[in-house]
């Protein structure tokens, strides 16, 4: 199998899981968006290998693979950026919850305290 069809079918496979993952909702669409576009830009490069020396040539680059493994790091980079990003926001989002919850949770005990109190004053108190 030559290298080009190789590609071409892991990005098939990707795709794919992709797919699946979405399907059973274990991603979602807009982080899916991100390895499909990456997968699809892939298989261009794949299928038409052309497009890989033209880019190179326009950018200065000597050769293809350099281009590729150069765009693959910035990609990379910027999705590790958008992750910390996401995990930043789900952890102050976590933190306000539960917060909220302690503060809720006082307030429920402390309204216990103060019906059980009221409840031994209307017992102890002559009628």
């Amino acid at each position: 199998m030559s290298p080009y069809a190789t590609v071409l079918v892991v990005c098939g496979l990707v795709v794919l899981s992709l797919l699946y993952l979405l399907r059973t909702r274990k991603i979602k669409e807009k982080y899916a968006a991100i390895w499909i576009a990456l997968a699809a830009a892939i298989l261009i490069l794949g299928a038409v290998p052309s497009v890989a020396f033209w880019l190179s040539g326009l950018v200065g680059v000597q050769t293809p693979a350099n281009l590729i493994f150069a765009v693959a790091v910035v990609v990379l980079f910027a999705v590790c950026i958008q992750l910390s990003t996401e995990v930043t926001h789900l952890e102050e989002e976590t933190r306000t919850l539960a917060e909220e919850v302690a503060l809720l949770r006082l307030e429920v005990t402390q309204g216990r305290e103060s019906d059980a109190r009221t409840a031994e004053r209307a017992e102890s108190s002559p009628r």
